[in-house]
């Protein structure tokens, strides 16, 4: 199989779990390598997301490093398959970090977000969306912003369908407030989250003002869930594009900070109440 030049975000995580099996297992590069009849630079790329690994291969490495986690393996053996999801007809026209987004949630079997200024882009209409977009810096021609929102709105299909994946969305006052794109804009965006906040897999949790500091401030996160606990991984935003974490000590440290976000939230109910203030004021 031809050796990579970008590999995905899914890609490498998968490199990142063998190379954890390995280590583990206190094997050496040299010793894998011959376990699997390859020479070591190719099992150095296969670490490094850059060759992909055969199920076969990869359960004889599991099986030989002692991991007798099933579902671990199953899930491994998942990740190693070849993969064209419906964000593949963008690759070539969006920065691959938007693709690696779409493929991060659609694997995800729960997520929980936490925003402060933005609405969740899983939750945004067409039209808040193209507001945001048009407000980037560098400026975007219309057309690559198009291409972003129809991105945006394909994202959003994750939570429907026969078995859509579980939400939960905490929502600050501020994002709440913020009137991008003016009044109508805002006030179809607060209509719409409401709408969402009704289906059985969606839950919207809101941060009041008065709630005061609480841990997170200023950063939107969203945890992913893994099929298994050892694949959550997290995303987070910066100014350079999207960053993905999943060692154990930053997992341990965003769920500690969401679940103090929730802590200070509103109820689900409250936070619906609270939402429909905020659009008769607006």
């Amino acid at each position: 199989m031809a050796q990579r030049t970008t590999p995905t975000e899914r890609q490498q995580r998968l490199g990142v779990e063998l190379r954890k099996l390995r280590t583990a297992a206190g094997m050496s590069a040299e010793s894998a390598a011959g376990l699997l009849g390859i020479d070591r630079s190719r099992l150095s790329n296969m670490e490094a997301g850059l060759r992909p690994i055969s199920p076969e291969r990869l359960r004889t490495l599991a099986c030989n490093c002692d991991c007798r986690d099933e579902a671990y393996i199953d899930a491994l053996v998942a990740m190693a398959q070849p993969n064209r999801g419906w964000w593949e007809k963008y690759r070539g026209s969006l920065p691959v970090g938007l693709l690696d987004i779409a493929e991060f949630e659609w694997h995800a079997v729960r997520m929980r977000t936490a925003h402060t200024v933005h609405i969740p882009g899983l939750l945004q209409t067409s039209d808040h969306a193209r507001t945001i977009f048009r407000v980037g810096v560098p400026s975007m021609p219309e057309h690559e912003i198009a291409l972003r929102v129809a991105h945006r709105m394909e994202r959003q299909q994750v939570l429907d369908g026969d078995d859509p994946c579980g939400y939960v969305g905490i929502i600050h006052e501020a994002a709440l407030r913020m009137q991008f794109g003016g009044r109508a804009i805002a006030l179809a965006q607060l209509k719409h989250l409401l709408a969402m906040s009704e289906r059985d897999n969606v839950t919207l949790r809101v941060i009041p003002f008065e709630a005061g500091e609480f841990p997170g401030a200023g950063q939107t996160v969203i945890y992913a869930e893994g099929v298994v606990p050892q694949l959550d991984a997290v995303q987070v935003d910066s100014t350079h594009g999207p960053e993905f974490v999943h060692l154990e000590a930053q997992l341990n440290r965003y769920r500690s900070q969401v679940d103090g976000m929730e802590r200070v939230s509103l109820s689900p109910e409250r936070s619906r109440d609270f939402i429909q203030v905020v659009a008769r004021q607006i």
